[in-house]
């Protein structure tokens, strides 16, 4: 097949992740399998506008909003050729059908209600949100849809996409256990984009009340975001700069090694598709604390298996501290979480999204 992705950015984009790794991993492994495959995406800087990725052909076109009509043009021109179009929504559509009727695809992680309202509440807020839950489902509810949990594809049930259109299919996981050490002295991590509805400070409040406790406690940050210099004001005000490492963007390989040395993983983010930092953090036998009701995180985290769930900032700090604390349930937890991590894999999510493809080809409605 000749598959394009449309998607808003790639994972060299300052502001990619888990959606961006999830659709060049699958790429990647089409063009091994022998499709052709394109991903069109947003230029950022330092990007070029036609790189190659394993195989894929990368198409960088417009910025952060133009790439969606700049997108749908290229569709409706160069791009008439593709026998499916996969339309990846993340809160804003491109529009497929509006210039095809067959071989449409909508790949959505999660909706992004809350988002919406976190970074954009005044009136760009409520139109965003109109736009994915009012339009958006009337142009794409008779396409087929992707999606990466059963709680995104309840939420997309519930604005209007047929349950037959929906199938699930969650992320793989490519990283391996590095075998390095776990640190000595306590260590937290998140792995997560710098913005708001990541709500890292929610990790900072945790530490600057565990540090009377664990005085050796540090927290270690992974990733980059538009948020970073809010970030950073707020462990000021907090008192706690000497406990907090920002490492930004790092290779896979020093991911893996913080992650490996952390005692546990913190994911306070208000919304995950999924979660793929669980399953990162897990194959290095780290377990995470996540929030009850972040959609998709009550399914990559097994709540009191490989991990736990907090119900709200004081359950976090509680949870946390539990842990902790204590190391055999903290070992117990992370070698469950690692024998289920092992059970994904990219290869296995392709599988589901190749049928898929396969059955949108002629799929019209």
């Amino acid at each position: 097949m000749r598959i394009a992705f449309l998607t808003w950015r790639d994972s060299s984009h300052p502001d990619g992740g888990g959606s961006e790794v999830f659709v060049e991993e699958v790429a990647r492994e089409l063009v091994r399998r022998g499709h052709e495959v394109t991903m069109l995406c947003a230029r950022h800087p330092g990007s070029a506008p036609v790189s190659d990725l394993d195989g894929v052909r990368v198409l960088r076109l417009g910025g952060r909003l133009t790439v969606y009509p700049r997108g749908l043009l290229w569709l409706a021109t160069r791009g008439r050729d593709q026998d499916v179009v996969v339309d990846v929504i993340n809160g804003l559509p491109f529009g497929t059908p509006l210039v095809r009727r067959r071989g449409v695809v909508a790949l959505v992680h999660h909706v992004h209600q809350r988002q919406w309202q976190i970074i954009y509440p005044g009136l760009r807020g409520r139109l965003g949100w109109f736009v994915e839950h009012r339009l958006t489902p009337r142009l794409y509810r008779r396409f087929p849809h992707l999606t990466v949990s059963n709680a995104s594809l309840e939420d997309l049930v519930a604005m209007g996409i047929p349950r037959s259109s929906l199938t699930v299919v969650r992320n793989g996981v490519a990283t391996a256990p590095t075998g390095g050490p776990r640190s000595a002295t306590p260590r937290l991590s998140v792995l997560a984009r710098l913005v708001p509805h990541k709500q890292v400070e929610h990790a900072f409040a945790v530490v600057a009340r565990l540090r009377s406790e664990l005085p050796d406690l540090h927290l270690d940050v992974v990733g980059e975001g538009w948020w970073h210099d809010q970030l950073l004001a707020e462990v000021a005000r907090l008192g706690i700069g000497d406990l907090v490492t920002f490492h930004g963007h790092v290779t896979a390989r020093r991911r893996d090694e913080i992650l490996a040395a952390s005692w546990l993983m913190m994911l306070p983010s208000v919304k995950e598709g999924w979660g793929l930092a669980v399953l990162e953090a897990a194959v290095q036998r780290t377990p995470t604390v996540a929030y009850r009701f972040a959609g998709g995180v009550t399914e990559s985290v097994v709540d009191g298996e490989t991990g736990l769930l907090a119900d709200d900032e004081a359950d976090l700090f509680r949870l946390t501290r539990e842990l902790m604390l204590d190391a055999g349930k903290r070992e117990t937890l992370g070698r469950r979480a690692a024998e289920r991590a092992m059970t994904f894999s990219w290869s296995g999510t392709t599988d589901v999204v190749e049928r898929v493809l396969g059955e949108a080809q002629d799929w019209s409605p």
